[in-house]
């Protein structure tokens, strides 16, 4: 029975598909061949894989149902800041426990130092600006939690300090923050062309990647692995699955590993030296600090990327959603005069999953997955490759920097959980500011 393949958002709408650099040269697979191991799914988790085997002389094939970047490497807002979303550290260390937690917190608060080397190794072009991130505080008892950020996160070598509320002004371009926390070592990107040159240094390194090919299935043959493609077949001792929200068949039930949430991402018309002084002077990326958060930064041609997730008519309605983005950013920078025009709106995809980190399936021996980015794809994705090589390579399962687990299926509430979150957020959000006397933004 042939499998139908789900409805992802349209690739082409993106401002980075109209802005990247051209894709490498890659061709479709026809008839066998053979690796050392086989790697499904051309995003960051896939190629930064291949990258670090192919590196280390291990022979590599990637296989793409798509493009390289198709699914949310491509898609993403560009925001590099290695930081973990939804826990703290210390939550972190108590979901994860001993050493999981440790040695992952120790990859991701490097990650961007990762980023950095690649895209300056093989030359990269890829718009990178580590200028920092701000997570603004709407309202004074924020503070205090940000400076637990604060604390935590320097405390595992991270460079981060708070800000005053002249300096977050000064920094942000926004007068609305009572202070916030700034991590100097964020960045941004167009998020495709990363994902581009990622695959042009897999090839430089020798490793083979396959676009519209894909993995229709994995079945074992004497001492190998092949992964069946339409026209041919990849026989290889190991075989890592990096297709995240974007799995299709493949592996019996590892798309039941995570849900489907939608994120959404727009950019204005390149904006005028004059707004470019009023909004974001230092070109950081600012997260508003909300729990229903508004996040956003500069590309290259000085055009606002924000993002937000879907809610009610916000998503749905084109119109209204527009005039969410555009209130929101002239409430929290009121000198603007120039009127925000959203000429680029784009959907994502993320393998949302309750621990909102990355999780690793051991699925037979010489098969692992990874799925459950859960929208931390640049610095997470790009981190992880070096944990699954590290596997391919033959590093013992007690001494991988995540933890294998079994295949396991998220429950059906995680279908309507993430956005009774982002509700729930909204409203808690809406209470402190109330009672601490703090101006609300629109449509909040």
């Amino acid at each position: 029975m042939t499998q139908t393949m789900p409805k992802f958002s349209e690739f082409k709408d993106t401002l980075w598909y109209a802005t990247a650099s051209d894709a490498p040269t890659t061709t479709a697979l026809k008839g066998e061949v053979k690796a050392d191991v086989c790697v499904v799914g051309a995003g960051y988790s896939g190629l930064t894989t291949a990258l670090e085997l192919a590196r280390a002389g291990v022979s590599v094939v990637v296989l793409e149902r798509e493009e390289i970047g198709f699914g949310g490497s491509g898609r993403n807002a560009g925001h590099c800041t290695p930081t973990f979303t939804h826990f703290s550290l210390p939550e972190l260390r108590n979901h994860l426990g001993t050493p999981w937690a440790d040695r992952l917190i120790q990859r991701q608060t490097r990650a961007n130092d990762k980023v950095a080397a690649m895209i300056n190794r093989y030359g990269i072009d890829c718009e990178w600006e580590q200028n920092g991130y701000v997570q603004g505080a709407l309202f004074p008892s924020h503070l205090k939690t940000l400076r637990g950020h604060m604390e935590s996160y320097n405390a595992v070598g991270a460079r981060t300090r708070m800000l005053d509320r002249e300096e977050a002004h000064e920094i942000t371009g926004s007068p609305r923050f009572y202070g916030g926390w700034f991590h100097e070592e964020a960045g941004g990107m167009n998020a495709l062309a990363y994902a581009r040159g990622l695959g042009r240094a897999v090839q430089q390194e020798g490793g083979v990647i396959y676009t519209r090919t894909p993995a229709e299935s994995c079945d074992r043959q004497g001492q190998a692995w092949v992964v069946k493609t339409p026209q041919g077949a990849v026989r290889a001792e190991k075989v890592i699955y990096t297709t995240g929200a974007y799995t299709v068949a493949g592996w019996p039930k590892l798309d039941q590993t995570f849900k489907i949430m939608r994120v959404f991402v727009a950019a204005t018309q390149p904006l005028s030296a004059e707004a470019q002084r009023i909004v974001l002077p230092k070109r950081t990326t600012i997260q508003d600090g909300r729990g229903d958060i508004y996040v956003y930064k500069y590309n290259r041609e000085n055009r606002i990327v924000a993002s937000m997730f879907p809610m009610g008519a916000r998503g749905r309605d084109p119109a209204l959603t527009r005039k969410i983005l555009s209130e929101r950013l002239k409430w929290l920078h009121p000198d603007l005069r120039e009127d925000p025009r959203w000429e680029f709106f784009w959907f994502g995809e993320l393998d949302m999953q309750r621990r909102t980190v990355p999780r690793l399936y051991s699925l037979a021996p010489g098969v692992i997955a990874m799925t459950g980015l859960s929208g931390r794809g640049v610095p997470t994705g790009s981190m992880i490759g070096g944990i699954l090589a590290d596997w391919a390579n033959g590093t013992p399962e007690a001494d991988l920097d995540l933890k294998l687990e079994p295949l396991s299926r998220q429950p059906l509430y995680m279908s309507v959980a993430p956005q009774a979150a982002l509700r729930s957020y909204r409203i808690l959000d809406n209470l402190r500011a109330k009672r601490q006397k703090a101006p609300l933004p629109p449509f909040a």
